[in-house]
This record gives C-alpha cells, sequence and structure tokens, in this order.
C-alpha cells in the first residue's frame, strides 16, 4: 500500500514583510484618527465595484407564463428571456400608438 503523500509545507510570511508604500498610495489612502474620518480615500479607492448601473436597467420580476408560451421561447434557445422582453416591448410600443390615436379622435369628435 502506498505511503500517504504529505502536503507541502507553509511557508510563513511575517506581515511585517509587506512592500513599502509609495507616495502615490499614501494620497490615495484613508485617513482617519481615534475612528474620526479626516480624509475620504481618493482616486481608484472610492469607485464602486463592478459594471456601472444602465440607466434604464432591467428589473428582476417573477411571471407565470403558459407552458406552451414558455416552451416556445426556451426551444429557441439562449436568450429566450430577451426575446420575451422584445415582443412585450413591441406589444406596448404597438398599443400606445393605439391609445394615442383613439384619444386624438375622442377630443375631435
Amino acid at each position: 500500500m502506498p505511503a500517504k503523500k504529505r502536503g507541502s509545507k507553509r511557508v510563513w510570511v511575517d506581515p511585517d514583510d509587506a512592500p513599502e508604500w509609495t507616495k502615490e498610495q499614501f494620497d490615495r489612502a484613508e485617513i482617519a484618527v481615534g475612528g474620526k474620518l479626516l480624509r475620504a480615500a481618493q482616486g481608484t479607492l472610492t469607485r464602486p465595484r463592478g459594471r456601472p448601473k444602465k440607466a434604464d436597467a432591467k428589473v428582476h420580476t417573477h411571471i407565470r407564463l403558459s407552458p406552451q408560451v414558455l416552451g416556445h421561447f426556451r426551444a429557441t434557445g439562449p436568450g429566450w428571456q430577451t426575446r420575451i422582453d422584445d415582443v412585450l416591448r413591441k406589444w406596448v410600443k404597438r398599443h400606445r400608438k393605439e391609445s394615442r390615436l383613439r384619444t386624438k379622435r375622442a377630443s375631435a369628435a
């Protein structure tokens, strides 16, 4: 029976071995004394992480669809939710135009 292999030894790293800060890092750093913030972080440290939010970002919702509709769109492959969104956008756009026409006809009469 082969002997169990021992894991590699971890090399201890002294926290004092951290690299020296540059002047640019100090210039960007947040400065606080005794829990009181004297200067907020500058530059890249203040930017939010991740991709910027879109102005017209989609809203997460839960919707119930018939099995036939869901099956049809899922069968079209990846991106089926976007295709459902496109169909609904076209429907809304078409019906907005129709409601404007009805409003104009009613006001003209």
